[in-house]
């Protein structure tokens, strides 16, 4: 099994990132650096052509958005527990999962990248402020399902819902929201971040779960 993940420090790579390292399997890790244009460079471009992280190199296979990566490697590692294998039980993790890519992260980029949206300052400001306040609500979904993690969201195994739970509230810390005030989720992306094979993942990628800053 040949794989390689190109994954950006902080993005929402850092999910197949972490179950790879779950899995045990082995791997080569390539970071891809955001602010340096890293993905917009001619080698990255030849890989995905539309110049985004997460993407899965599997032997001569190319798989990219995060979804797709999640579901190939639950088929092709299902002992790593990515998602439940079966029933209702994984029919729920996918609505949740799917639901946390479709939602949830696009409201983030609208807080975290108004550009994409308007070239109008003040626009970018209103629409930034609104994202915040519907991304705090989101969050408060996710809170909810992690009170009733057991202990994990999935069940007995740590999986791709934990994975994008820490990821999406560490970005809320972005968003001028404190983690703290969100106590089951918190706890939750703190357990799963001292995981020893998540906690390799996030040496690589050099995280601070909190970087929620209060304002002056």
């Amino acid at each position: 099994m040949s794989l390689k993940l190109y994954f950006a420090p902080g993005a929402c790579s850092f999910v197949p990132h972490s179950m790879l390292e779950l899995s045990g399997v082995e791997f080569e890790p390539h970071g891809v650096k955001l602010h340096k244009n890293e993905q917009r460079s001619p080698e990255y471009l030849a890989i995905n052509p539309r110049g985004q992280v997460p993407v899965l190199v599997d032997g001569d296979q190319v798989v990219t958005q995060i979804v797709a990566i999640l579901l190939h490697l639950d088929a092709r590692l299902p002992q790593a527990g990515i998602l439940p294998a079966a029933g209702e039980a994984r029919t729920r993790a996918l609505q949740t999962l799917t639901w946390m890519n479709n939602t949830v992260h696009p409201t983030f980029t609208h807080v975290f990248m108004p550009e994409k949206f308007t070239d109008d300052e003040a626009a970018r400001q209103a629409i930034r402020a609104y994202a915040a306040k519907t991304y705090r609500g989101l969050l408060g979904e996710i809170e909810l399902l992690a009170e009733k993690a057991s202990p994990w969201m999935t069940g007995e195994q740590p999986g791709a819902l934990d994975a994008y739970a820490l990821t999406l509230l560490r970005w809320g810390g972005f968003a001028g929201i404190d983690p703290t005030t969100l106590p089951a989720t918190w706890a939750l992306a703190q357990r799963f971040a001292a995981l020893p094979p998540v906690a390799r993942a996030v040496e690589r990628e050099r995280l601070t779960l909190n970087v929620y800053k209060p304002a002056a």
